[in-house]
């Protein structure tokens, strides 16, 4: 199936589209570099106000954005609602601080021989932005919200298996009243971001998705000497101690290994627990993974939605049974479930071994890999054996442990007693084979800016 919105607790194709023609992407770029020319002589103020009425608009418009994403890629309708909220908020949150996150930063104008010297944040131009499904509205307002307050506009290459919300927001801010042009939806599969990214209208790039497609993206644009941020896989860690709180422990666990069905890069996926806590930490996460209602995303009582796709079910399948087949022991779930759709149990695996894929491989999926240590430093060598650094939690009341778990672990965020997410308000990115750059904040907005020096004799 190429670009269609396929219904992931039925397996029903209920819309397809056809991919844009060359001439008609050759538009939409035109048309961004002329915007872009525009956009940049625009006041914070008038930006501001925009931004705000695409916040109110996601708040007018929240029950039938929400039932479409829960539509395309599967997550229950609780959490479809709540992404929309979130979006709501970053915009309102930019709207208020992108003329402070952006202003002039001064400088010693005696040290530099000048009568004035400061840096000025300016926009690049027109941004691409390749999006994957998982988080639909959610990945691509985190990025547009930011970049459209600087000045910037974008072009949206959105994961075709969730089109509607791609045109959706293909119509958002103009909607809002950013000039046309400020933010498209591009229609198109990968096999054409290459000639998108070499286009010299497109100034910059930025991308979330799969570790080969950042590769490839990364490399594009390097070589076309542009700016990219990439935030690619993760494998987080969620350690647990003794002196932790078992009980919110293992609550905050199911929610962090099943949030989006287990569809999420910074879901915590390797739980690694001191052997002295090990036996009734695992008992109360099996209990509370065990007690997920999984199925119609659309009902308000479900926990748990279907996986968003056909192959990705397949992909967690295959890693469950490598470890099976290697000697793990399955203490619940395992076995996808009957009927229709791509519907996958909690599921937790112990036992596992360096030689099985779930080790090193990052399960997309409502799987939870349980690991006994007996040291704070066996778990932080643990949790860092990893290509991936994205998030990581970690859970203990011994204020030595926290400094340590902070200093030592290689991850973008650290969160102690809760669960990894993020928020507008604080940066957001990886390290290692996790990627590069920030989203959000300060940091967030000033990634698609050139840092202009300015000196006046």
């Amino acid at each position: 199936m190429g670009i269609a919105t396929t219904n992931p607790a039925t397996g029903e194709v209920l819309q397809t589209f056809e991919e844009m023609s060359d001439a008609k992407v050759g538009s939409c770029l035109e048309r961004a570099y002329s915007c872009a020319r525009e956009a940049r002589r625009t006041s914070f103020e008038q930006r501001a106000t925009w931004m705000r009425n695409a916040a109110r608009l996601l708040d007018e418009e929240q029950e039938m954005v929400a039932r479409t994403i829960t539509t395309e890629m599967g997550k229950t309708i609780r959490s479809a609602r709540a992404e929309v909220a979130k979006c709501s908020r970053a915009c309102e949150h930019y709207a208020q601080h992108a003329e402070e996150y952006l202003a002039d930063e001064p400088a010693d104008p005696g040290a530099v021989g000048a009568r004035k010297a400061f840096a000025r944040y300016q926009p690049l131009g027109a941004v691409l932005a390749i999006m994957p499904w998982n988080f639909p509205l959610w990945q691509v307002v985190r990025f547009a919200a930011p970049a459209l307050m600087a000045g910037n506009v974008g072009l949206l290459k959105h994961a075709s298996n969730v089109p509607q919300t791609a045109l959706y927001l293909g119509s958002l801010f103009t909607r809002a009243g950013f000039p046309e042009g400020s933010f498209q939806a591009l229609l198109i599969g990968s096999s054409r971001v290459e000639e998108v990214v070499r286009d010299p209208r497109v100034a910059a790039v930025t991308l979330t998705g799969s570790g080969p497609a950042g590769a490839a993206v990364g490399a594009l644009a390097g070589a076309m000497v542009k700016p990219s941020v990439l935030e690619l896989g993760g494998s987080d860690p969620f350690i647990v101690m003794p002196s932790a709180d078992l009980a919110a422990a293992a609550e905050v666990a199911t929610k962090a290994r099943c949030q989006n069905a287990g569809q999420s890069c910074i879901a915590a996926k390797r739980f690694i627990v001191h052997e002295e806590v090990a036996d009734e930490f695992e008992r109360r996460f099996v209990e509370d993974m065990t007690a997920l209602s999984v199925g119609d995303p659309l009902d308000e009582t479900t926990d748990m939605g279907p996986l968003a796709t056909s192959a990705g079910r397949q992909d967690v399948e295959a890693l469950v049974a490598d470890a099976v087949d290697k000697g793990a022991k399955v203490l619940c779930g395992g076995d996808r479930l009957p009927g229709p759709g791509w519907f996958y149990p909690p599921t937790v695996l112990s036992g596992i071994e360096p030689h099985m894929r779930v080790y090193s491989e990052e399960v997309f999926g409502p799987v939870a890999s349980v690991y006994r240590v007996s040291s704070l430093d066996e778990a932080i060598e643990l949790a860092n054996g990893t290509q991936f650094g994205l998030g990581a939690n970690a859970w203990t009341n011994d204020q030595d442990e926290v400094a340590l778990l902070v200093r030592d672990l290689e991850a973008g965020a650290v969160f102690i007693n809760g669960m990894v997410t993020s928020y507008p308000e604080l940066p957001f990115g990886g390290v290692k084979a996790s990627g590069y750059g920030r989203e959000l904040s300060a940091h967030g907005i000033r990634a698609f800016c050139n840092l202009k020096t300015v000196w006046v004799g």
